[in-house]
């Protein structure tokens, strides 16, 4: 007897190839029978009708920032409703471990600036006494929650820089023997089952008090060092967030090193100006047709963020915003946005032609929210100043201390245009990442990437076909990241497995819920489409509603180097 029977889909499993009609057959969380071999005499405890459907494996996300969320959200909403059964966490460098107890709160300012997350939620989801503090220690923490789907993580640089050097380490370069301490902390983080090691050098990853995260005070040398204890292991993947002096060479030398992939975030249309986005993936073909697997990371989804000028996310990265960053109140940034000498810096900034994807982005920027007058609401900034013959920097912080810097703005920063996406999507030396999910809660919402793939890259605008962004969300990113027992659906493999219609599969406009720890808001966006979402051979949600509780036992698995245990 089956237990489980999935009838008359388009069993699409993955690698690529055209799909075909058949049944898929699971028993004891395992696939048994696919197609032809499935035993039609035989019975099962359960049968879903998947005729008209896409039979598929689970889709897998390996730009995630959940490590805190995990946490106290067993579910680890919204994943799950857009079909991905697998996430891997600690990207760029950024995690809650290892993390000393004097250190906590460190991490809870540096995840809040940095990541978006709200430190209320932080707070009040991880509580008072944090059930670990090494990073083998989190590893179990986790798997002990049991989540509904499945979860790897990178051990970050970020928080391995602030558990041996401290607070230095966002000021200095670290001695021999700090670096000596961190690679034996990444080693035993390998040894424990991380399913590599991730930093970031990146100029707009900017943490408390306006500082730069860690891993922005690290030589090569010591990501060099910190990357050898993957190659010594002979397992684990690179993550690297790019930023001055850390790009194609730095990459091509630490693989050579060490043996091991390198995906590095992100490659999206528009990056550091016209013609820019083109020339990084011609760099990136570079290494790859050199046989060296640095795999850059694109979205299939335009980068908007909402903001508010209480936490000005979007500008941080600009000098004039560190005493923004490093104000303790707002009456504090209120004050400096008053000022007419920072106006003027920051307008003259962005009119500069030198603010990359800044300049001009007005253009690119509508009113989300305006308590004072909801009829601003979804207004053009730059067409709202016009009409008031006023400059939109000034509009937007007049606007902002109206509104008690409550007002929200969301701005298209980056990948706002499709045909230049279609060019990253399609190209062979590119693969599907940068979800962001369980980060910019408030900001943002990419965490349905995957229905938006389907429906818009697939059936609206036919760029890709279905077999081909399928392996894109399953396969593909499977073996970059060296998960070894998902993205395929074959006999012998772990049962998961979506059930969607193609024609209906989609995701909504974003909506804002207060739905996190301490009443905390974020942003979030429902799936149409979806017929069932099954782990491990259970199934979590069926027509779009979970069919299992955050109290029940639930089918996840902690994915140790790459596979479940």
């Amino acid at each position: 007897m089956y237990d489980l029977l999935i009838s008359g889909g388009t069993i699409v499993d993955g690698t690529g190839s055209t799909g075909y009609t058949g049944d898929v057959a699971i028993k004891d969380g395992t696939v048994v029978a696919i197609g032809d071999a499935v035993d039609a005499a035989s019975e099962s405890a359960r049968t879903i009708d998947a005729t008209g459907k896409v039979v598929c494996p689970g889709f897998v996300d390996i730009h995630t920032h959940y490590d805190a969320q995990v946490l106290w959200d067993r579910m680890l909403t919204v994943s799950p409703w857009h079909g991905v059964t697998t996430v891997v966490m600690g990207n760029c460098g950024f995690g809650v471990a290892p993390t000393r107890p004097a250190h906590r709160d460190l991490i809870v300012r540096t995840l809040e600036k940095v990541e978006g997350m709200s430190a209320a939620a932080l707070r009040t989801g991880l509580g008072d006494e944090w059930p670990f503090e090494t990073f083998p220690d989190y590893l179990d923490a986790v798997e002990a929650h049991q989540p509904a789907i499945n979860v790897a993580a990178l051990i970050g640089h970020t928080p391995t820089r602030l558990y041996v050097m401290g607070e230095e380490s966002t000021e200095r370069a670290a001695t021999p023997d700090e670096i000596a301490t961190m690679r034996r902390i990444v080693a035993e983080a390998i040894d424990a089952g991380a399913i590599g090691f991730a930093t970031s050098k990146s100029s707009t990853h900017v943490g408390y008090e306006g500082r730069p995260v860690p891993s922005r005070s690290a030589e090569l040398d010591e990501i060099t060092a910190l990357a050898g204890a993957l190659g010594d292991a002979g397992t684990g993947v690179i993550q690297a967030t790019m930023g001055a002096g850390f790009a194609f060479d730095e990459f091509a030398a630490i693989t050579e090193a060490t043996g091991r992939t390198i995906s590095w975030t992100a490659l999206l249309a528009g990056a550091g100006g016209p013609g820019i986005w083109e020339m990084l993936l011609d760099e990136s073909a570079k290494l790859l047709d050199r046989g060296l697997p640095v795999h850059p990371q694109v979205s299939c989804r335009p980068l908007n963020f909402e903001f508010t000028m209480a936490e000005p996310f979007t500008f941080e990265s600009m000098r004039i915003f560190k005493p923004v960053s490093a104000a303790p109140d707002i009456e504090t940034k209120m004050q400096i946005y008053r000022d007419d000498e920072f106006r003027t810096a920051f307008r003259d900034r962005l009119n500069s032609g030198k603010a990359g994807v800044l300049g001009g982005s007005w253009e690119r920027t509508v009113v989300s929210w305006f308590p004072p007058d909801p009829a601003l609401q979804e207004r053009n900034v730059a067409e709202l100043a016009a009409a008031r013959d006023a400059d939109p920097t000034d509009l937007v912080l007049d606007l902002a201390l109206e509104s008690g810097l409550e007002a929200r703005f969301r701005m298209a920063v980056l990948n706002y245009d499709e045909d230049d996406v279609e060019v990253l999507l399609k190209d062979p030396h590119t693969m599907l990442g940068l979800s962001d999910a369980g980060a910019h809660a408030s900001q943002l919402c990419d965490s349905c990437f995957s229905t938006h793939l389907l429906s818009r890259w697939v059936r609206e605008r036919k760029a890709l076909t279905l077999e081909e962004a399928v392996r894109k969300l399953t396969s593909e990113p499977a073996a970059v990241f060296g998960i070894t027992d998902r993205g395929t659906l074959a006999v012998g493999r772990p049962a998961d497995v979506v059930v969607f219609d193609p024609d209906e599969v989609g995701c909504s406009e974003l909506r804002r819920v207060h739905d996190q720890p301490a009443g905390a808001d974020r942003l979030i966006a429902d799936a149409s489409g979806i017929d069932a979402v099954i782990v491990n051979g259970v199934a979590i949600r069926e027509n779009g509603a979970d069919v299992v509780g955050a109290s029940d036992a639930l089918p996840g698995r902690l994915l140790r180097n790459g596979a479940a245990s």
